[in-house]
This record gives C-alpha cells, structure tokens and sequence, in this order.
C-alpha cells in the first residue's frame, strides 16, 4: 500500500467511527451528564464518547482544534458561554422544528445555534429568621439603605452574575444599571465569596441576611440539610417600571459544533434531549427546571413555588458580557 494512501484509508476509516457514534465536549460534571447519555444509547444504540472540562478550557480546546475537532455537540453552562461559542463561529444553525417548538424563544439563540435544555433561576435566599417574605420584592431593591450590611454575594467574576448584570444593562440602562449595583456594594455585609454555597452559609451563621444564587444551589443545600433557616424568595413579580421583568433565569445548553462529523446524528441527540423524558431526567438530577415548558419540574423544585421569568432572550446576556464585567468592576465588585 503507497505512503499516500494509507493515511487517506485511515482518515477514512476514523470519519466513518466517528460517524457511528457521537462526541460532546461538556462542561457539566461527569456524574451529571453520563446517566443521560446511558440513556440515550440504551434506547439508540448510538454510543456517546465525551470529554468535561470546565468551560473556558473547553472553548479554547474548539476554537484551537478547528476543522480538525471530534466534537460532535458543545453543552455547557451560562447563555454567555454558549453566545460566545457561537460569536465565535463554534456553532452551526440548526433547521429543526422539534427543537423549536420544545425550547422557549428566550431560551435559544435567535439564530437557533444553541438551545437551552435547563433552567437555573438566580434569585434571592434569605434568613428564615431574621428577614420576613413581605420584606422582600426586587433585585433592585437590595441596593436601598434598608439591607445596609445585610447582604452577601458571590464574586462578580462569576458569570452567572455577570449575565444578571447585563441583562440588567439591557432592561434598564447602564446608568441604572450601575446605580444598582453600586447599592448592592454598598450594602455588602462581607467581601465577595467564592461560590454560592459560602454565601448561604454566610446566610446562616448570621453573617448577612439575604443573597443571590442559582436555585439549585440551594436545592442540593436544604436537600442535605433541611433544617437549615433559609429559603428561597423569586422577586420582580410585579410588572413595574424600572427593574427586570421577572426572575432572571439562565440555561445549561447545547449546541451543534461547526465541524460536526455526525452533524444529523448530533440533532437527533439535541432533539431528543429537548424531550418529555430526558428533560424530566436532565433537570431533575440537578435540581434544575426543565426548559420545555410542557415538562413539570422536578417534586423539589415544584416545591418552590411557580414564578414568571424574565423573558427577554439569554442571548443578549452574552452580547452585554464585557460591558457587565467593566460596570461591575467601577462599582468595586470584586
């Protein structure tokens, strides 16, 4: 056999594996992720290689290997994450009905690049015996003198707050925007911490009265430990003038990579995951909401109460990232 050939035979025969099956670079852990694809190749037969990192490592990864990627399907966490995949041309536009008609307008990409397949809503938790519901109402109103010293937050180099902070920059103006936050600074009990789990123990030990954070944070939390004195509040309720226009939610999403060896194959996968049974599945084990709406949540998470999401698209969470991250760093959120 010629030296030309062999390689061609063997570039053959690697496209034709890979075509077999699929690929998905996943930022979502392991243990998270591995029973759904189980599960689809239990009922397919299509086996699902995959590889987890952390976000940012994983686009670095994509953008680097080009034409040349395994990667069948990118799922990661954060609307931003997924805009930037698509920004930078990581993502291809997907033709399909199915997917559209199970996953909300505000939860996909408007080019229908990404899909959103989970809802995180970051919302306020709050002391159980040191704040009552009625004083609760809004985002906005955490930054009033009222909540002096009373509350605690995570990092703003977190990008589940820099997506609340420029949808924020969208709804409301950057000049309000920053007044906002600025509040909230001003109102810190301690400095920043490193995740959603200090701030809710921060919360208990008395240390601040109320925070922000992802809703399956605290699931996980009072799942382990329910008597823990905090719960959850969803503010901006009311339509009112002047602050978002419901709870801001984010998504754990999905989409097809530009060089996709199985590009049908990854589709069928994305629509099948848009689904009655995996999004019952795929929510349920991290106590996060399904993105299909026909879909009821999880018994722990129905638990919670219903509430009205802001339904602008995710999309311009990505879109406003960088101006988020420069106003936050003015007010001094660290």
């Amino acid at each position: 056999m010629s030296r030309v050939l062999l390689p061609l035979l063997l570039l053959l025969c690697s496209s034709a594996a890979y075509a077999e099956g699929l690929t998905v670079y996943s930022a979502r852990i392991e243990d998270l992720i591995q029973p759904i694809f189980k599960r689809y190749t239990d009922e397919t037969g299509v086996p699902i290689r995959f590889i987890t990192d952390k976000e940012g490592p994983l686009l670095q990864r994509l953008q680097a290997e080009g034409a040349s990627t395994p990667a069948d399907i990118l799922l990661t966490v954060d609307a931003g994450n997924l805009w930037q995949a698509s920004h930078l041309k990581m993502l291809q536009p997907i033709d399909s009905k199915v997917l559209q008609a199970n996953i909300p307008e505000h939860l996909r990409d408007p080019g229908n690049t990404w899909f959103g397949m989970s809802i995180r809503a970051r919302t306020i938790v709050y002391h159980t015996g040191r704040v009552k519901p009625a004083q609760l109402s809004t985002y906005e109103a955490l930054a009033t003198p009222a909540w002096k010293n009373k509350v605690c937050m995570r990092t703003s180099k977190k990008v589940y707050n820099q997506s609340l902070v420029a949808m924020m920059w969208v709804e409301l103006g950057a000049a309000r925007t920053e007044e906002i936050v600025r509040g909230w600074v001003s109102n810190f009990a301690a400095a920043p911490f490193a995740s959603d789990n200090e701030v809710m123990d921060a919360i208990v030990a008395g240390r601040c009265d109320v925070g922000l954070v992802n809703t399956y944070y605290y699931g996980r939390m009072v799942r382990d430990k329910p008597e823990l004195p905090i719960k959850l509040f969803f503010p901006n309720q009311s339509k009112a003038k002047g602050q978002l226009a419901g709870v801001h939610v984010n998504v754990s999403g999905a989409g097809v990579t530009t060089h996709a060896k199985n590009r049908d194959g990854a589709v069928k996968f994305l629509e099948w995951l848009s689904a009655r049974e995996a999004q019952a599945l795929f929510g349920g084990m991290n106590l996060e909401f399904p993105a299909n709406a026909s879909v009821a949540p999880d018994a722990i998470t129905a638990n919670w109460g219903s509430f009205r999401q802001d339904p602008i698209n995710l999309a311009e969470a990505g879109k406003h990232q960088a101006d988020a991250v420069k106003l936050m760093d003015r007010a001094g959120w660290k």
